[in-house]
């Protein structure tokens, strides 16, 4: 499996992936699933010093992981916030790790401080990941969620490059 970074070509692949944690889980708080425009125009912003990757298994998207900016203010410029998805039947076989390897390695190399993760509904399973990979839990902001007909937490991990 190769970690690089995405091109408007996997923009359906990655749809497909987010789509589904939108429709059947809390691993996102947003509600609608995005469409095929929308997913290219994600893409295109990361370009550059932020990033869009995808785990490669020969020609298939695994998985995919993304830079965006911590806030908009100027002072935060240093900071990224970090998102990781991985298709189902890719999950528990490393791919988040190689994900989350290539992320920092990325923000890294273009001069970021500090890297955030906002884990929706606290789950378990990526703060582990993200533990394993250096961060630390800073933080959890209450019910800031309202997902399935229930309110939800979000929890904040953090690590400096």
């Amino acid at each position: 499996m190769k970690v690089r970074p995405a091109n408007l070509d996997d923009a359906h692949a990655i749809l497909e992936i987010y789509n589904r944690a939108v429709l059947e889980s809390t691993a996102t708080f947003d509600l609608i699933p995005r469409e095929l425009d929308e997913q290219r125009a994600y893409i295109a912003e990361r370009s550059g010093g932020l990033a869009v990757l995808v785990a490669d298994d020969d020609g298939v998207v695994a998985g995919f992981a993304s830079l965006s900016f911590y806030r908009s203010r100027p002072a935060y410029r240093t900071s990224v916030e970090n998102s990781v998805y991985v298709h189902q039947d890719y999950q528990r076989r490393g791919v988040g790790d190689a994900l989350i390897d290539a992320l920092i390695e990325w923000a890294t190399a273009h001069g970021f401080h500090a890297m955030f993760a906002r884990i929706a509904d606290a789950q378990e399973a990526s703060m582990r990941l993200h533990a394993k990979h250096g961060f630390e839990l800073v933080g959890i902001e209450k019910e800031v969620g309202r997902k399935f007909g229930q309110w939800r937490d979000a929890a904040i991990m953090q690590r400096l490059l």
